[in-house]
């Protein structure tokens, strides 16, 4: 950069929100968060974050993406507890086509609660002195035209109005994002728009694990069949700070889980195996039971509209919201703001087209996680109007071939994980070795049940 006098202004005080405003801060660009709540000081809840209760994760390339813009965070958030689970040596999970075998490791993930992981960046972000948050402020719209916004109409918390200007503006807002709307207000047509809601519903409850058990234990996720008639089912079980076990169950239309605790703990006990049923049984619970119905995969495809406008981009869940389950929205977002840092730096502050560049950058990691989100939630009764097409149902065949392959054969497993944790594309599946790979099926027999060691039984008081 070498505008000093670069402004831009960021919507939202998100995980998405943050690490874009740090990724334009580290250009120099002098950056205006605005948030309509007051945000923690610690590790607590945030308002309207319905999600947050229940099962995160931040894949590998995610993680790689977040340090990379703030040096230091994953050692940050080890010191306080997050857990570093190498993928898949230290996962037992059934999939639909049986237990996978728990390989040397591929790829990682980091494991913490929700408001431990958005307080650590929250303190590394706003400790950049090129970054003002604006709280309890709201933002009315865009101000600008059909050709360029110059900025943003707020109201702050005394109800005054102000019109802030800026070099850039981004939406990272949420699912709750005005965009559409803002567009339209701008003369602008609305976005190419399509929503996949498997009408999944979530319970979740935190636990303290048997004492044994604290210091590390596998993911363990019981995955639902979502190419059967009938519902979908699953749970899963995330070792976080403290002690503590996650555990979230869910379900689609017609077979959603409980709020109440005895439900929970039947329905944990209906799942395709009976272990995470099992393990809680042996757990004291903390919590009560958290539920939420916030879901569907809603994608907008602003990077294909006719015409954008000059100084304004949309990232995270405002460009594309995921079904939770799969744990990739807070790495999408990482990824999304190191192209945001790295396509503004490769083409320059203010040069002209730079917003469709910008826009186009930030849709390559949420097209990816789109991809495998709908590849399976397409399939559950009532997701759509007209149901899945007949090119997502030959790649979901592809991928549940090859998802049997990976229950015996280490290097499809690995290759399913490069692309499950956001290190690379969906191309490393459809080269020829893969091809020949998914024919063949499994080099070894089927799991008989959970690969849980000895040890991890005793220490979990399963034996």
């Amino acid at each position: 950069m070498t505008d000093r006098s670069a402004t831009a202004v960021v919507l939202g005080g998100s995980v998405a929100g943050m690490l874009a405003a740090r990724a334009l801060a580290s250009l120099g660009v002098r950056v205006t968060l605005v948030e309509r709540d007051v945000l923690p000081a610690g590790p607590e809840p945030r308002r309207c974050l319905p999600q947050a209760r229940h099962v995160h994760q931040l894949w590998s390339g995610g993680a790689r993406a977040m340090e990379e813009l703030l040096p230091g965070v994953t050692a940050r958030l080890r010191e306080a507890g997050a857990h570093r689970l190498p993928i898949t040596t230290d996962m037992v999970g059934l999939s639909p086509r049986g237990w996978y075998r728990r390989w040397p490791e591929s790829h990682f993930m980091l494991l913490c609660s929700r408001d431990l992981l958005d307080a650590t960046v929250r303190e590394l972000v706003l400790a950049d002195g090129r970054i003002e948050l604006a709280e309890r402020t709201e933002v009315l719209g865009l101000e600008g035209t059909a050709t360029a916004v110059t900025g943003v109409r707020l109201r702050g918390p005394d109800d005054t109005r102000r019109t802030l200007g800026a070099g850039l503006v981004v939406d990272a807002t949420g699912r709750a994002s005005r965009t559409p709307r803002w567009l339209t207000e701008l003369g602008l047509p609305g976005p190419k728009s399509r929503e996949v809601d498997s009408g999944v519903a979530y319970a979740s409850r935190v636990y303290r694990a048997p004492e044994a058990a604290r210091d590390g234990f596998p993911v363990v996720n019981i995955q639902p069949e979502p190419r059967t008639d009938g519902p979908g089912v699953g749970g899963v079980l995330l070792p976080i700070e403290d002690g503590r076990w996650l555990v979230t169950l869910f379900g689609t239309r017609g077979a959603e889980p409980s709020a109440d605790p005895a439900g929970f703990d039947a329905y944990a006990r209906g799942l395709r195996h009976p272990v995470l049923a099992d393990l809680i049984d042996r757990a004291e619970p903390l919590t009560d039971v958290a539920f939420t119905r916030t879901t569907a995969n809603r994608r907008h495809f602003y990077e294909q509209s006719p015409a954008w406008p000059e100084n304004f981009v949309v990232l995270g869940d405002a460009l594309a919201a995921f079904n939770p389950i799969y744990g990739h929205g807070m790495s999408v977002a990482a990824r999304a703001a190191v192209a945001l840092r790295d396509t503004v730096e490769g083409h320059g502050w203010g040069t002209a087209g730079l917003s469709r560049r910008l826009q186009k950058a930030v849709a390559r990691p949420a097209r990816a996680a789109w991809d495998l989100a709908v590849g399976v939630d397409v399939f559950y009764p009532g997701a759509t109007e007209s149901g899945p097409t007949r090119a997502e149902r030959l790649v979901a065949a592809y991928v549940d071939r090859l998802t049997y392959t990976a229950t015996g054969n280490g290097r499809v497993a690995r290759a399913l994980t490069d692309v499950m944790s956001l290190e690379k594309g969906a191309q490393v599946l459809l080269t020829p070795s893969m091809l020949l790979a998914a024919a063949v099926g499994p080099l070894k027999p089927a799991l008989s049940g959970p690969p849980l060691t000895g040890d991890e039984m005793k220490r979990a008081g399963l034996q």
